[in-house]
């Protein structure tokens, strides 16, 4: 029988959690949704707070909008988070490095996949695919820039 645990710690720029998930492509996933969700969610409700003490009024009726908010971008930006984290996990077994290139593939599949389901035109979806590799090589540079 398996025996799975939870904890987790946040330091600095770094989130960790140890949840016993096994495989790595699965940790991965579920590491990619949570962490990129929670990004979302506090994005969210910074940018509600931010407007709310702009108008100077809060109501219940605000802050349901709010957590309704910060539950869609969390499903969202999880799911994309989920894709990239599970295509880069991927590539990198494939290529057998993890590297800029590894990125840069994993965001441009993932920009695909996303904009391809959301019914967009050819044109649409490969610049997706194109920003979102894009976008990955540069996280990926940024990470290493004092390295």
């Amino acid at each position: 029988m398996s025996k799975s645990g939870l904890a987790g710690s946040i330091s600095g720029t770094k989130v960790d959690d140890a949840v016993d998930r096994g495989d790595p492509f699965i940790r991965a996933v579920i590491d990619g949704f949570i962490k990129i969700g929670t990004v979302a969610a506090t994005r969210a409700a910074a940018e509600d707070a931010y407007c709310i003490a702009k108008k100077g009024s809060f109501s219940s009726h605000n802050f349901e909008k709010t957590l309704e908010k910060m539950g869609e971008q969390t499903a969202y930006w999880g799911a994309v988070g989920a894709v990239y984290a599970g295509v880069e996990c991927e590539v990198s077994r494939i290529r057998g490095t993890r590297d800029w290139k590894t990125a840069m593939i994993g965001g441009a599949l993932t920009g695909l996949t996303i904009s391809a389901a959301g019914n967009n035109n050819r044109d649409r979806v490969v610049l997706d695919a194109i920003t979102g590799g894009a976008i990955a090589a540069a996280a990926e540079f940024l990470n290493n820039i004092h390295e």
